[in-house]
């Protein structure tokens, strides 16, 4: 059923015609195989419902290339595996699918960004989306993905960038433990070549200093592994720290391990926190700000298909989750 006032889709066509999303979309496209009898349905269904295309998208497609590549930075291939990528090229399949563009992902090594020149060369890239994105690599992007490149993290004056409100809602994550009364607050960080994770631990730099306390800073990755090691080498340098706070749940899910792990008591001992509230976090009781990676990867990849004339930022906001652990 479509809502008064709002423009038809072609999951509304599909649906109308009896038919899937794909076979609409050939029809609708003029591109690929589809029945007369599909056709003519796709055809009444679209005139009915008063369809229309996305005409920049179509443009897109006809413009040259067959796929949006998303293009992810990382000191190794392991960085693909995190559930974080999954979801961004989950999320931008399904806006590039009702086009007929296909989605491939790659890892770009931090020691070779020039690959990058190599992947976009192909003419079958018709748009890029940039994850964990530094510098270096937005100078890299070609002059013909200009209008049809976003970056997700920092972006540049020829690069529209896309990310989390980090800075808000590691902020509001400090502020919550500050007002439960703890003085002695250490973080565990994003790497330091990741210049987007740099928001969160400027916030909590900020905060701190605005309270007249001192920071307390060890540089993570992202991983519970690293959690873990973070967390013993704070208490190791600072015995009395009385909050955690991680750049990500992961981080802070292998902090709660080894704090519990050498009979530390969270919170009673040591609130913990972390970032993006994952599904684990829910299960785990794991205080947390929230992060719609999905909504961010769908903007960008949208971002794409519009070919935005002028750069801009947009960043999604970040709520607090309060549970248990802090």
């Amino acid at each position: 059923m479509i809502t008064a006032g709002r423009p038809a889709t072609l999951d509304d066509v599909a649906r109308a015609a009896g038919v899937s999303r794909s076979t609409a979309s050939r029809v609708i496209a003029g591109t690929g195989f589809a029945s007369p009898v599909a056709r003519e349905r796709v055809r009444t269904a679209a005139d009915r419902l008063g369809y229309v295309p996305n005409t920049a998208a179509r443009a897109l497609v006809r413009g040259g290339g067959v796929r949006l590549l998303v293009a992810v930075a990382g000191t190794s291939p392991a960085v693909l595996d995190d559930s974080y990528v999954d979801q961004v090229v989950s999320a931008a399949a399904r806006v590039c699918a009702p086009h007929g563009l296909g989605v491939t992902v790659q890892w770009l090594p931090l020691d070779a960004p020039g690959l990058l020149t190599r992947l976009t060369a192909d003419r079958a890239v018709a748009g890029l989306v940039l994850v964990n994105t530094t510098s270096a690599l937005l100078d890299l992007v070609p002059l013909r993905l200009r209008g049809r490149a976003v970056s997700i993290g920092i972006g540049s004056a020829t690069v529209p960038s896309v990310d989390i409100d980090n800075a808000g809602g590691t902020g509001s994550l400090v502020r919550h433990l500050y007002a439960g009364g703890r003085r002695r607050i250490a973080m565990v960080t994003g790497p330091r070549w990741l210049a987007c994770a740099d928001r969160s631990v400027q916030a909590y730099r900020r905060l701190l200093g605005d309270a007249g306390l001192p920071t307390r800073e060890v540089v993570g990755d992202f991983s519970a592994a690293r959690g873990r090691a973070a967390a013993r080498e704070v208490l190791r340098r600072w015995p009395d720290t009385d909050a955690i706070v991680g750049i990500s749940d992961a981080t802070a899910l292998g902090v709660i391990s080894q704090l519990r792990a050498d009979s530390v008591r969270v919170p009673d001992d040591v609130a913990v926190t972390g970032f993006d509230d994952i599904p684990l976090a829910s299960a785990t009781a794991l205080t947390t700000a929230s992060h719609p990676v999905r909504r961010i990867a769908t903007a960008a990849a949208t971002m794409v298909l519009e070919q935005r004339p002028k750069p801009d930022r947009t960043l999604f906001p970040s709520a607090p989750v309060l549970r248990e652990s802090a």
